[in-house]
């Protein structure tokens, strides 16, 4: 039978709460930054009910978080952590420009109305990018 380690479970606790609450942070930080940039006001949509606008943000969060999980599991600091969440958060902050600017012009119009094509488009496009960075930060 394997023993338990009340030392080594509370060292390994505290790394977890603290990676956790960075993570955390850094996600409600990105959250923030996502919607400021937006020309569309996502939570006002959200609260009237806009499914679109909740795919789309959805998808720009999970977008975000599955290279910060990866990022998690990669960094041996603090420091590097931040440097990996901060590229993942500028890398779908310009996700979403290239699309605006490039394939859908009206994306924010198109959100507004609820069009639920767009959301789950501009949702695909961010998770997908999400993945690749992440794996890009294993390479």
């Amino acid at each position: 039978m394997i023993g338990f380690d009340p030392n080594a479970f509370g060292a390994g606790a505290l790394n977890f709460g603290l990676a956790f609450l960075a993570a955390g942070g850094f996600a409600l930080i990105f959250k923030a930054l996502y919607r400021w940039m937006t020309p569309h006001d996502e939570g006002a949509l959200i609260r009237a009910g806009n499914s679109a606008a909740a795919v789309t943000l959805g998808g720009a969060l999970l977008g975000y978080v599955i290279p910060l999980a990866s990022a998690l599991t990669q960094t041996h600091s603090l420091p590097e952590f931040v440097a990996w969440a901060l590229l993942a958060g500028v890398i779908q902050i310009v996700t979403f420009v290239l699309v605006r600017r490039i394939a859908l012009p009206d994306v924010s119009a198109r959100i507004e109305r609820g069009e639920m094509s767009t959301a789950l488009y501009l949702m695909m496009i961010s998770i997908a990018v999400g993945i690749l960075n992440a794996a890009c930060m294993t390479a």
